[in-house]
Parts: C-alpha cells; sequence; structure tokens
C-alpha cells in the first residue's frame, strides 16, 4: 500500500533533491548542461559555489532583506490576523459576510493579485499615485523605482495576501477553546487582557505555533510577489534568496551555484525550523504548562 506513495515521493521529491544536491558542486551551465545530442561536461569543483556565494556581498545584501521580509510580513499576518479572529469570533451583525469578504485576497490567485498591485503602484498612473495627489501630495514617490519604497511596496501587498490564512487558523483556534475556561475566569475576577494572556494564548498555542512555522517558511520562499511585481529591483534590492536563486538558474545560467542556492536555501530552513519546534516546546513546558 505504501509502495505507490514511495514511487511518487521518489520521483517528485526525493530524486529533484539528490540531482540538485548533486548539482551544487559542480560548474554546470547552460554551455556544460549538456542534453540529448550533446553530452555534459561540467565538472566536479567541489565547495567552490558554497564559498563563493556565502562571501559575495549580494549574499549579505540578499540575506538582510530576506531576514526583513520574512518576519516583517509574519509579525503582521499574525498580529491582523488574531485581531480578526478575535473581532470574528465574537457574536456581531454579518459576521458571516465579513469572514466571506476578509477571505477574498487568500482566494484570488497570487499572481493576480500581483499583477494588481503592480498597477495600484504604477508611477504615475497608478491608483494609489492619483489618489495620493487628489490629498495634496503633488509628487508621491515612485513605489516601483525607489528601493526603501520598492520594499514597502512588496511588504504591504504580500501583508495583504497573507492575513486571511492566518485569521481562518486562529479563528479555528479560538473556537476550540472552551468557552467555561473564559467564563469560570471572568468569575474568579480576571480582567480581560488576563482572560486573553492566560485562557486564550495558551489555547491558541499549538495552532499559532504550526500557522507561524508554515509562515516563515511560506514567506521566505514567497517568489512570485517579488518576481511579478519589482522583479528584484530596483537594483535588485529587493531580492530575496528565492528570486536571487532563480536569476542565477534562467537569468546568467549559472545551473551549479543555482543548485547552491537552493540547498543555502534548505539548509537555513531546516536549521531555523528545528530551532524553532525547540523552542516553542521548551517555552510551553516552562510557561504554560
Amino acid at each position: 500500500m505504501l509502495l505507490p506513495v514511495a514511487v511518487v515521493m521518489g520521483t517528485l521529491v526525493f530524486y529533484p533533491l539528490v540531482r540538485g544536491i548533486l548539482f551544487s558542486f559542480t560548474d554546470a551551465d547552460r554551455f556544460s548542461i549538456g542534453n540529448k545530442y550533446i553530452p555534459s561536461s561540467y565538472h566536479y569543483i567541489g565547495v567552490r559555489n558554497y564559498k563563493d556565494i556565502l562571501t559575495s556581498g549580494d549574499f549579505r545584501r540578499v540575506a538582510a532583506f530576506t531576514a526583513i521580509w520574512t518576519f516583517v510580513n509574519v509579525f503582521f499576518h499574525f498580529t491582523l490576523g488574531l485581531m480578526l479572529a478575535l473581532t470574528l469570533n465574537r457574536q456581531m451583525r454579518f459576521r458571516g459576510t465579513y469572514r466571506m469578504l476578509l477571505m477574498v485576497p487568500w482566494a484570488v490567485p497570487s499572481f493576480i493579485s500581483a499583477f494588481a498591485w503592480r498597477f495600484i503602484y504604477n508611477n504615475p498612473y497608478g491608483f494609489l499615485d492619483l489618489f495620493l495627489q487628489k490629498l495634496g501630495w503633488h509628487t508621491p514617490p515612485a513605489f516601483l523605482g525607489d528601493p526603501t519604497w520598492a520594499k514597502f511596496a512588496v511588504i504591504m501587498t504580500n501583508v495583504w495576501l497573507g492575513v486571511p490564512f492566518m485569521m481562518v487558523a486562529l479563528l479555528g483556534g479560538l473556537q476550540a477553546i472552551d468557552e467555561e475556561l473564559l467564563d469560570a475566569s471572568a468569575v474568579d475576577g480576571a480582567s480581560a487582557w488576563r482572560r486573553f494572556w492566560d485562557v486564550t494564548m495558551p489555547g491558541l498555542r499549538p495552532v499559532a505555533a504550526t500557522v507561524v512555522l508554515l509562515g516563515l517558511i511560506w514567506t521566505f520562499n514567497m517568489f512570485n510577489i517579488i518576481f511579478l511585481i519589482t522583479g528584484g529591483g530596483p537594483a535588485n534590492e529587493t531580492q530575496i534568496f528565492a528570486t536571487f536563486a532563480y536569476r542565477a538558474a534562467f537569468t546568467d545560467f549559472l545551473y551549479g551555484q543555482a543548485a547552491a542556492w537552493g540547498v543555502i536555501i534548505l539548509s537555513m530552513l531546516l536549521v531555523f525550523g528545528t530551532f524553532y519546534r525547540w523552542v516553542v516546546a521548551r517555552s510551553g513546558e516552562e510557561t504554560w504548562a
């Protein structure tokens, strides 16, 4: 019964993974990769690709923005998602309508959202540009042409896209918390803040830990938003690891170096994921046991 699953996983996951790791130790490029007519001529070069990447100025610059991109996005995903989940968990009129409207960013395909936001940020004909001019800002910034504003633009777009998922996941966690615990704490005189921190947050911890970890991984590898809105520009200022690896493979055609980028990304996510799970488990044992 496990054989079909093993075959599919081996074909679609493990073989490409092993192949990519092996490529990362070669100097493969578009001239040496070969095809069915021309044999490959690339050579094994050891860890030279890794050394070149880790000692380059590009790596430090891309790593800095990747860290900012990941943690700022996930912070706002979680905080805004939690606020909306707490609001929608209460009895109110038209609650179902609000839920449906808040799900729209998640329901729309991300590449369509990226093109829509790119039009909104367009200078000087985008909606945001014209709106700011109506408010009296006669020379709005070039949101996709200025490095600082371009970073703001892609982060705001991804926050808009990611909040609905976090909201739905946390809302499910809130609805799983026993109401009797909240009622009992209120009877005992606990304030709204104490009820939130001592009852709601411990109840949300398993869900929150999982969705934050997923959000970190997804955001770290979020390729399409940056690629479709800024293309990594201007002057590579909005490049993250995923888009820079794509550039190495399909713009510079350095397949060995691109594979090394992929292995570095995978290694960083494995280390961070393991550390994060350990911290969450330890904090749960020490403070929320």
